[in-house]
């Protein structure tokens, strides 16, 4: 199969990426930047979102779109200058990959527009699955729902699907990542009360969920990309103390990482318990349920 992967150099896309091109698929990665790169068997670099660029004219034939770009949440305080960005990167990204799906002859068989989990807005008391259909009514939420409803306009011939990320474990990049160099050196304690929730998912069970999702034609709409197996905060940060031998002490008081974060706070303080109910239902086997085995895996 060809499939075009927008965001393709960020975390997911190079581990989408690696998953497609190991099963012998050809990769189309659509950038910014110039396209002369090593070159890498079963992938190519196509220029878009940049001057008088036709991602179009390159991608005709392909099978599938995977669309990832956007701003990264994780990076810098949320100022008003940042949120914009979250907001229109998305949008822009979300309306160009419509406009090229248009474009081309024989429309691709799926699009897979990335979103998140925080489109449900966040509780401590309610589990959240797909057919959940009222958005929350925070930021992310807002950001979430308008990403969403931007990918709408497509081909008629075109699957839709919505990969709602949790929060992804790796420790290439992301919420982990940040976190470990406190655990490493005996920092490490609950954020917050503790009690909040946290949706988490391996970085291989996203991008073979992705890959799933490709191949699987009869899944459609919001997939939630979540483990089977969530866990409150204070059982995250146990877990993971445990996992590299190091105590758990005490917490970080929430009113000290609201004035470290701002309002990027609410992706550590505040939470939703969220089930992969689709990926479920449809046969996926997680490659990684459960946060123990996660950790093993990442911090062997």
């Amino acid at each position: 199969m060809k499939i075009a992967i927008s965001g393709g150099s960020g975390l997911i896309g190079k581990a989408l990426t690696k998953e497609l091109t190991d099963a012998g698929h050809e990769v189309f990665i659509l950038t910014r930047s110039s396209v002369n790169r090593e070159q890498e068997p079963h992938v190519q670099y196509v220029r878009w979102l940049s001057g008088n660029t036709y991602p179009e004219r390159e991608l005709e034939g392909i099978d599938a779109f995977v669309n990832l770009a956007g701003e990264n949440l994780n990076e810098g305080r949320w100022t008003e200058a940042k949120k914009e960005r979250i907001l229109k990167s998305r949008l822009q990204a979300t309306r160009e990959t419509v406009r090229i799906l248009h474009s081309l002859n024989k429309k691709p068989e799926v699009l897979i527009n990335g979103s998140a989990v925080g489109i449900y807005g966040t509780s401590y008391s309610r589990t959240f699955t797909e057919e959940d259909m009222e958005p929350g009514e925070d930021f992310l939420a807002d950001v979430v729902s308008s990403w969403e409803e931007a990918a709408e306009d497509l081909p008629e011939e075109t699957r839709l699907v919505y990969s709602r990320f949790g929060v992804v474990l790796s420790t290439e990049g992301g919420a982990l990542k940040k976190m470990l160099p406190a655990f490493q050196l005996y920092a490490g304690g609950k954020l917050g009360t503790g009690e909040q929730w946290m949706s988490w998912i391996h970085l291989q069970d996203v991008a073979k969920g992705l890959k799933f999702l490709i191949d699987n034609k009869e899944i459609y709409g919001p997939v939630n990309f979540t483990a089977p197996n969530p866990e409150k905060m204070k059982h995250f940060g146990k877990t993971l103390s445990g996992a590299l031998g190091k105590p758990f002490w005490a917490p970080v008081p929430s009113v000290m990482l609201k004035a470290i974060l701002g309002e990027m706070s609410v992706l550590v303080l505040e939470g939703q318990k969220v089930l992969p109910q689709k990926l479920t239902d449809n046969g996926y086997k997680f490659a990684f349920p459960h946060l123990n085995e996660a950790f093993d895996d990442l911090l062997q």
